[in-house]
């Protein structure tokens, strides 16, 4: 146990308060926040991160939103955003760009699947899945469906924030509060795994997903339907893993109708599922895809979407635009970023680890009473839970959220996510970290279920 000093004890009772006072928590319970104030983190290093009092913690989320691959106080990565910044940091928009803007976009283009080869720059996934979708509709608007604006979304999905990826969004609550918003959109179901609303088989399911996009369009108009997306592994519930067909079946009927396909790889992409896009797993081929979080290893703010260039050069004019689109030093970071996963092997390191982390999790957890199913695919892994195994009925309170609060108590930060609790290591933990991680993911599950007579 970590002993706190009286005077670190004063400064984390400090920024707490004034962190009460002046800051705003977004989708936090603010009776928690009031009780239990926010966690105020100080420093990190590789995989670990310390709070004010001085108490350690094993990141096993790449800090909660999964962005920072790289881990904690990479060098590296900040000397060059340094560099940069004293060099040239910020040169505007529009047609004016800096070197490792350049660099950067011509590298993504090289990494992404075949057919794209554009690169639009913006400060993070929420305005990439909004520049996603203005692209698809200017697009259609000059090649001759100029009435196409619906867009096409899946139940539990989460694209975004903004007005346009929100209206996309069906998952975290955000979306109702916000309403009326943006029109036009229609939600239809995407593959799941363990469970799913019809009491399917999971290949069937799939194709039933599948099919049911070709009605929606039917239904919608083909004429007016610009764009269906996706992520390649949903995030609602716990790393949704897709079957090997549905993404093959989703390009055909997207051809069919001349629908945009957007791949939404913000969560996934920079090798989170042991390949540099997840996309890459079922060789699907996006017209538009998004990214950000770990574009940049989590050192600095930065998104973009990748295209087809056939989509951009329709354009005459994008009439889109961000004040901060490709600045330098955030291009300096993903440049740095990735040099390091290129040159560390951190893709295939991350598949192997993955691989192994997820043989000892379902090892050590799949036959607990409590357990439903431990999946994952890379370095992305969730247990998911049931209050029945037999019937996969799951808990309706705070059963799941528990677990990861003693995880934490524990050393060790996981995070709820529905159903199920996730795992999302940087891509640089090392297996010592990943079984820390199993041991103490068994504790914490054993012990909250013994508390409260689930076993």
């Amino acid at each position: 146990m970590v002993q706190v000093v009286v005077g670190q004890a004063a400064e984390s009772e400090r920024l707490i308060a004034a962190a009460l006072r002046h800051c705003v928590f977004p989708l936090a319970e603010m009776e928690r926040v009031r009780r239990d104030g926010p966690t105020v983190y100080v420093r990190g290093e590789g995989t670990h991160l310390w709070d004010a009092d001085g108490r350690a913690y094993l990141d096993m989320m790449s800090s909660h939103t999964r962005a920072n691959s790289l881990g904690y106080g990479n060098r590296e990565i900040a000397a060059a955003v340094g560099e940069q910044l004293a060099t040239l940091h910020y040169v505007g928009t529009v047609a004016n760009l800096a070197p490792p803007t350049i660099a950067l976009a011509a590298k993504i283009a090289e990494l992404t699947p075949a057919p794209l080869s554009k690169v639009l720059f913006v400060n993070d996934g929420s305005e990439a899945v909004e520049a996603a979708i203005k692209l698809a509709k200017q697009y259609h608007l000059h090649t001759g469906k100029p009435r196409a604006h619906k867009v096409i979304s899946r139940w539990n999905a989460y694209h975004g924030a903004t007005m346009g990826a929100q209206a996309a969004t069906d998952w975290l609550g955000t979306r109702h509060v916000s309403e009326p918003g943006v029109p036009g959109y229609s939600f239809i179901p995407g593959p799941t795994r363990y469970r799913n609303p019809f009491g399917m088989e999971e290949d069937a399911y799939g194709d039933f997903c599948a099919d049911y996009l070709e009605r929606e369009i039917q239904h919608q108009g083909p004429d007016f339907v610009a764009a269906f997306i996706a992520e390649p592994v949903m995030q609602a519930n716990g790393v949704q893993i897709p079957p090997a067909g549905y993404f093959r079946r989703v390009r055909d009927i997207c051809d069919r109708y001349g629908v945009l396909l957007i791949v939404d790889e913000v969560i996934c992409g920079f090798g989170r599922t042991g390949a540099w896009f997840a996309s890459d797993h079922w060789g699907i081929e996006p017209d538009l895809m998004t990214m950000a979080k770990a574009l940049t290893g989590g050192y600095v703010p930065m998104g973009a979407v990748a295209a087809r260039a056939e989509i951009v050069d329709a354009l005459p004019v994008f009439r889109h635009v961000h004040t901060f689109s490709g600045h330098a030093g955030a291009a300096a970071a993903a440049n740095a970023a990735i040099g390091i996963v290129e040159r560390e092997g951190l893709i295939g390191r991350g598949r192997e680890n993955g691989a192994w982390f997820l043989g000892e999790l379902q090892a050590a957890l799949a036959d607990h009473p409590i357990v439903g199913q431990v999946r994952g695919l890379g370095m992305w892994l969730a247990v998911d839970f049931a209050r029945d195994k037999r019937t996969k009925e799951p808990f309706a309170d705070d059963t799941v959220a528990e677990i990861v609060r003693r995880m934490h108590q524990l050393g060790v930060i996981a995070s709820p996510i529905g159903t199920a609790f996730e795992l999302a290591p940087p891509l640089i933990a090392s297996r010592a970290d990943l079984a820390q991680t199993v041991e103490i993911a068994a504790r914490a599950i054993d012990e909250v279920a013994r508390e409260r007579g689930l076993v």
